[in-house]
């Protein structure tokens, strides 16, 4: 029977929607959102003040190419700007890289507990998204490379991981670059880059200045402050920029962002700021909530997982009710593959606090 109506293309219907953290708590009057991994020190104040000079001319189409955003990015990382692409935000650029490498019948790899993009962005193009198991809650390169097929023309790694927290040591990337066959694109997704103060840890710049099958995609969501204006940016090979730059939305980045992203790239020391005090918080809430008897997955970036075995009689749901109750409002990753935990963004000094007196009190323990 013919329908009468317009019908998507096989498959769309299947995809599960990206489902964003919750910002409200019913019934409670002030709210500590811990949900989404934003940051508790907001915006630059030069970011904020280049935003808000941008509203006296609304009526201008913003620089298409987003030129001067690509320079100051390419300042601040000693890079080519002609290499760079900007976005509204990194899942744009995702979304991006899927339609234009991928294809009815191909596959794409992420991993299982990979950011939920992902497969949506893969299956959005008719592709199959293919999961690669992870080992200690951390991508496994010698799993990923199992999973490769004649199909194989994707390989996403976020790293570090959301919402896990894990990464994957730079040599290991590198041997997985070295060991996936060179038509296979390798798309790095370091958002939360900045954050990460180890040693062994690269966020990708040093393979894409290196090899022609490889880009590097980061934010201004999470340490700079910008998630409202939806804001990321693409390192990569000429030939990969090139051919997305034929796809994109000719303004795809507003005007607003790109002054305020500019302002962003400039501010070195707020991100520094932002760097130190998510390493002095994450490090005390790892060490507090783990005193409560709570398993902690040791975590670089701004938020760690906390996980709440059925076995122990208290499982994630009730303490998110607990905590919901409360105002705090963390993160359930059951769509993640991970219904025994809560993710938690580092907040500031009085939610982070909150929290581990609650998580306290749910428990049943005294001070």
């Amino acid at each position: 029977m013919t329908t009468l109506r317009p019908q998507p293309r096989p498959g769309v219907l299947d995809i599960a929607p990206y489902v964003p953290g919750k910002s409200s708590a019913p019934g409670v009057d002030k709210v500590y959102k811990l949900s989404s991994n934003e940051t508790p020190l907001g915006p630059s104040r030069h970011a904020l003040a280049a935003y808000q000079a941008v509203g006296a001319h609304l009526e201008d189409y913003p620089d298409g190419a987003a030129t001067d955003l690509r320079v100051a990015i390419g300042k601040r990382y000693g890079l080519d700007p002609e290499r760079i692409i900007c976005g509204a935000g990194s899942d744009d650029l995702l979304n991006l890289i899927a339609r234009v490498y991928l294809a009815d019948g191909d596959e794409a790899i992420h991993t299982t507990h990979g950011f939920l993009v992902y497969p949506i962005a893969t299956l959005g193009t008719g592709a199959r998204p293919v999961v690669a198991a992870e080992k200690n809650l951390t991508a496994d390169i010698d799993t990923i490379l199992a999973a490769v097929t004649k199909r194989t023309k994707v390989v996403f790694l976020a790293n570090p991981n959301n919402p896990t927290g894990t990464y994957v040591p730079f040599d290991e990337v590198k041997r997985l670059r070295r060991d996936l066959p060179p038509h296979i694109l390798l798309v790095l997704d370091a958002a939360y880059a900045e954050y990460v103060t180890r040693n062994d840890y690269e966020s990708g710049i040093e393979l894409v200045a290196t090899t022609d099958n490889t880009v590097m995609c980061r934010t201004f969501s999470k340490i700079h402050g910008l998630a409202a204006l939806r804001l990321g940016w693409m390192y990569g090979p000429a030939h990969i920029i090139d051919a997305i730059n034929r796809v994109r939305g000719p303004f795809n980045v507003n005007a607003p962002a790109i002054a305020a992203g500019v302002a962003a790239m400039e501010d070195t020391a707020h991100a520094e700021m932002a760097s130190a005090f998510n390493a002095k918080w994450l490090a005390w809430l790892t060490d507090e909530i783990g005193k409560l008897g709570l398993e902690v997955t040791p975590s670089v970036a701004n938020f760690l997982l906390i996980h709440f075995p059925p076995a122990k009689g208290k499982t994630a749901a009730e303490a998110n009710a607990f905590l919901m109750r409360r105002g705090l409002i963390l993160r359930q990753v059951g769509a993640y593959h991970l219904p025994d935990a809560l993710r938690m963004s580092v907040g500031s000094e009085e939610a982070n606090r909150l929290v581990v007196d609650a998580l306290r009190e749910f428990l049943g323990q005294t001070a």
